[in-house]
C-alpha cells in the first residue's frame, strides 16, 4: 500500500550482500575518507619520526601504529556501512552503554597521562578515550528519542535526550574535557533544531551556553589559561600555538619542500592535534585547501542524500554525525590557525591517535549505513501529495 501512495524504486531480489552495498553506499564521500587516510599517512611520515627518535622508538614507529589503527578503523567503516539501519541502532545503543560506563568510571581507573585531564584508559601497550568512542552512539541514542517522541502517544524523547545531553556534558567537563563537550552539544543541537525545536529556546540555550562558560572561565584554571592565550594577542613563539602559526605563515602557497619543514622538530603534537600545520608548511596552502575540501564534500554529499531521506530517526542521525564530523574538522583547524582556543581535538582520519580513528571509522560507518539509497520515495514526493 505504501509503495502505491509514495511510489517505490524496484528491490532486486536475491541480490547478493556486497554488490547491493557498492550499488547503494555512497562511494564518492567513501573515497574522500580514503583520501584523508592516505593524506594522514603521508603527513604521518613527516612529523612522527623526530617524536620517534625522542622517545626511543624506530623512526616510523607511530606511521606503523597509524597504520594499524587505520586499517582496524576503516574495517570497521566497511563492516558498519553494509549494516541496515536497525541494526546499526540496536549496536549503536550497546556501545553507547558500554562508552558511557566507562566514561563515568575515568575519575576512579582513568589517567591523564601528565596532560592534566583524565581522558584516558591506559591498557599499557595503547590507551583508550572513552569519550571518542561515546560520541556516534549518543547521537543515535538521541536521534532515537527525537524521532519516538514525534510519533502519536511517543515518549518525551526530546526532554530525555536534553537531559541525557547535560548529564555528558558535565562529565566531560569534570575531566575537563570542554573541546568534546561543546562537541557534544553541538551536535544535539543540530539534531534538535532540524527535529523542529523553536529559535527561542536555541538562543535561550545558547545564553545558557556563554554562562557556563563564563562560570568555567572563573573556576578552572585549565580554561582560563586556554581562554586568555587565545585573547592575548601576542603569540609567544615558543609555545605549540606560536609553532604551528609561524609553520603556516612558512608555507605559503605552495610549501617549502617535503620533509624540509621545521615545525616537526619543535612541535610534541605535530603528528596529532596540528598535523595540519606540518601540511601547511612542507605542502603548503594547496594541500590545505585540498584536505577541507575532502571534508566538505563528505559533510555536503551525506545533507543531499538525507534530505531525500523519509524516516526521521534516519535523518536526525545522520545529520548529527555528518555535522560532528564536519566541526570537529573545523575546530582542529581553527585552533592551528588561531581562530579558536586550543582544544586538544584531532583532525578526523589524519591525525595520529587509536581512539580517534577508530571511532571515527565507526561514526563514518553508521553515516554510510543511514546515507545508503533505499527503496523509498523521495520525502519531496510526500510533501507534494499533501500539498495536492
Amino acid at each position: 500500500m505504501t509503495e502505491m501512495v509514495y511510489g517505490a524504486v524496484p528491490v532486486r531480489d536475491g541480490e547478493p550482500v556486497l554488490p547491493k552495498w557498492w550499488r547503494t553506499v555512497d562511494r564518492w564521500s567513501m573515497s574522500c575518507i580514503l583520501m584523508l587516510f592516505g593524506m594522514g599517512i603521508l603527513l604521518g611520515l613527516a612529523a612522527s619520526p623526530p617524536l620517534a627518535a625522542k622517545n626511543g622508538f624506530d623512526p616510523f614507529h607511530y606511521v606503523q601504529r597509524q597504520a594499524l589503527f587505520g586499517g582496524l578503523a576503516l574495517t570497521a567503516m566497511f563492516l558498519t556501512s553494509m549494516m541496515a539501519p536497525q541494526l546499526v541502532r540496536r549496536l549503536a545503543v550497546l556501545g553507547f552503554l558500554g562508552a558511557f560506563v566507562a566514561l563515568a568510571l575515568l575519575p576512579v581507573l582513568g589517567t591523564d597521562f601528565g596532560k592534566g585531564a583524565v581522558r584516558w584508559y591506559s591498557l599499557g601497550f595503547a590507551s583508550v578515550q572513552p569519550s571518542e568512542f561515546l560520541k556516534p552512539g549518543f547521537v543515535v541514542v538521541a536521534a532515537w528519542m527525537m524521532a519516538a517522541s514525534q510519533e502519536i502517544n511517543g515518549p518525551p524523547g526530546r526532554l530525555w535526550s536534553f537531559v541525557l545531553t547535560v548529564t555528558i556534558v558535565l562529565m566531560l567537563a569534570m575531566q575537563p574535557d570542554f573541546g568534546q563537550a561543546c562537541l557534544v552539544l553541538f551536535g544535539w543541537g543540530v539534531m534538535y533544531f532540524v527535529a523542529g525545536a523553536p529559535m527561542v529556546l536555541l538562543v535561550g540555550m545558547a545564553g545558557l551556553v556563554v554562562l557556563a562558560g563564563t562560570f568555567a572561565y572563573n573556576n578552572s584554571e585549565h580554561f582560563a589559561r586556554r581562554i586568555d592565550g587565545f585573547l592575548n594577542p601576542d603569540i609567544d613563539p615558543t609555545t605549540q600555538m606560536g609553532y604551528a602559526t609561524n609553520a603556516i605563515r612558512e608555507g605559503g602557497f605552495f610549501g617549502v619542500g617535503v620533509g624540509e619543514g621545521q615545525v616537526k622538530w619543535s612541535l610534541p603534537d605535530a603528528h596529532t592535534d596540528f598535523i595540519i600545520a606540518v601540511a601547511a608548511e612542507e605542502y603548503g596552502l594547496v594541500l590545505v585547501l585540498c584536505i577541507i575540501a575532502l571534508y566538505a564534500t563528505v559533510v555536503v554529499r551525506s545533507m543531499v542524500r538525507l534530505m531525500r531521506e523519509r524516516d526521521p530517526f534516519i535523518r536526525l542521525a545522520g545529520t548529527g554525525l555528518a555535522c560532528m564530523f564536519g566541526v570537529q574538522a573545523m575546530i582542529n583547524m581553527g585552533v592551528a590557525v588561531r581562530l579558536l582556543p586550543a582544544k586538544g581535538m584531532t583532525l578526523p582520519f589524519v591525525s595520529y591517535g587509536g581512539s580517534s580513528l577508530i571511532a571515527g571509522g565507526i561514526a563514518v560507518g553508521m553515516l554510510l549505513a543511514f546515507t545508503r539509497t533505499r527503496p523509498q520515495g523521495e520525502i519531496g514526493d510526500i510533501l507534494r501529495g499533501r500539498l495536492r
